[in-house]
């Protein structure tokens, strides 16, 4: 087979003998200075060099007499890993110096947990193969000159929408992942939902869920990685809505909008905590230390220590000190007059001092126990011109609204339909429309 001219990556898949045991089309995704293109070459299957099995595309008959695998430890360097399988270490060092020096790996920046498998023919090191994420490969194989010979290879990743929906049960992040979604899709779905939906307490059995997400595979259909939530709706006593990803073509930002182009987003959140119990609310009560009656100007979520605590809201900070009572504390002025307080943490977020401007979700500090608390909480205040109001009654003005731009809301539209056609599909014609998720009039 003739491949025209070919770069050094591909010289060194035909120094490691794998050119026979793929697809061209594979070899030239490999070798991005190759002349000759895909469409000049004979149709072949789709074979994915990264989803080989190592033994057939790094040696093929020949095979070594033993084959070592190890995962790099906490602390570990990659030569310790080599001491620890036994390897000769001047084998291992031009191994390594293979995969390193041309950049396929940067030995300074490798993470516990890489998987690395030791090729050996007696006492000698033949070969290598490191696979530093899924669907990426790297191998290194002995020649008959002494020296190691490095390439990369990479699965041809092919990406399709799948659709996950059901009634929660027990939760919706057991049900989902019974279903197939995966950790990242189910905290990405509960994102969307935070300025509508308190899902600690305000989601029940009973309640009704869809989300559609990215799944990257490579072509042997075996899945490499799930990809972004493109559609989410929750129908149940507290919410009925269901929103679409879309990327605005004019500021270039992704959102989640409402089937008539309402953003998600919202000008506060409506819990700046995530897995907290709400332990006391807004309005009067017994303090539970002075013993006196009065207003409870705030929220209170009982979390453990360390947990993380986010801005409700763009603003400034106004202040971040202790503060009498409210011991560890955070004030921050946002726009037309509100302003969100929160006390009781045990050590600020990154950067945030007076004055420094701060976006919303980033994190302003810790649950705590500082000042006068009884346990680890978050005491979470709502101002609005002054006057403290409570936080989980409030209704808050949403984000963008499409509509108000014809030219994007119809670019949003063809989206919004292109996801609504493969929903019918794969729920064989029948869609779960919410009320708020139907098209603009």
């Amino acid at each position: 087979m003739i491949f025209g001219q070919y770069s050094a990556g591909t010289r060194s898949l035909i120094a490691l003998g794998v050119i026979g045991a793929v697809s061209a089309a594979a070899v030239l995704m490999l070798s991005p200075q190759a002349t000759t293109s895909a469409s000049d070459l004979p149709e072949q299957p789709n074979i994915s060099l990264a989803s080989l099995p190592i033994a057939q595309d790094l040696f093929g008959t020949a095979r070594p007499t033993q084959s070592i695998e190890a995962t790099l430890q906490r602390r570990e360097t990659l030569s310790g890993l080599m001491d620890r399988l036994d390897v000769n270490r001047r084998d291992g060092a031009l191994a390594l110096s293979s995969l390193t020096e041309p950049g396929y790996l940067d030995a300074r920046r490798v993470r516990s947990g890489l998987k690395v498998t030791a090729y050996m023919d007696g006492d000698a090191l033949s070969a290598i193969a490191v696979e530093p994420e899924a669907g990426r490969r790297l191998l290194t194989k002995r020649e008959a000159d002494g020296r190691f010979y490095a390439a990369e290879l990479k699965s041809k990743l092919i990406s399709e929408p799948i659709v996950v929906k059901g009634s929660i049960t027990t939760s919706l992040y057991e049900d989902a992942r019974v279903l197939g979604a995966a950790d990242q899709q189910v905290v990405d779905f509960a994102q969307v939902f935070a300025y509508d939906v308190d899902f600690q307490r305000e989601v029940h059995p009973g309640d009704k869920f869809e989300m559609v997400f990215e799944s990257l595979s490579d072509e042997r259909g075996n899945i490499i990685r799930r990809g972004d939530v493109l559609y989410a709706s929750l129908n149940g006593k507290a919410v009925d809505k269901g929103f679409y990803r879309f990327t605005t073509p004019d500021e270039g930002v992704t959102d989640y909008f409402q089937g008539n182009g309402e953003s998600a987003t919202r000008f506060l959140m409506k819990t700046p905590i995530n897995g907290a119990r709400l332990s006391s609310s807004f309005g009067r009560r017994r303090h539970p230390i002075s013993g006196y009656s009065r207003l409870h100007k705030g929220t209170d979520f009982a979390a453990p220590s360390g947990t993380p605590i986010y801005a409700a809201g763009h603003g400034t900070v106004e202040r971040a000190s202790r503060y009498g009572g409210y011991g560890k504390y955070v004030r921050v002025r946002h726009a037309n007059g509100y302003k969100t307080a929160y006390a009781h943490m045990s050590r600020y977020g990154p950067g945030v001092k007076s004055g420094r401007r701060i976006r919303q979700g980033d994190i302003v500090g810790y649950v705590g126990s500082t000042g006068a608390s009884t346990g680890p909480h978050l005491h979470y205040e709502v101002y609005i011109n002054g006057k403290p109001v409570n936080a989980m009654a409030l209704k808050l003005p949403t984000g963008r609204k499409l509509a108000n731009t014809p030219e994007i809301m119809t670019a949003f539209e063809a989206r919004r339909d292109e996801i609504d056609l493969f929903r019918e599909i794969e729920n064989g014609g029948d869609l779960m429309i919410t009320a708020a998720n139907s098209p603009a009039p």
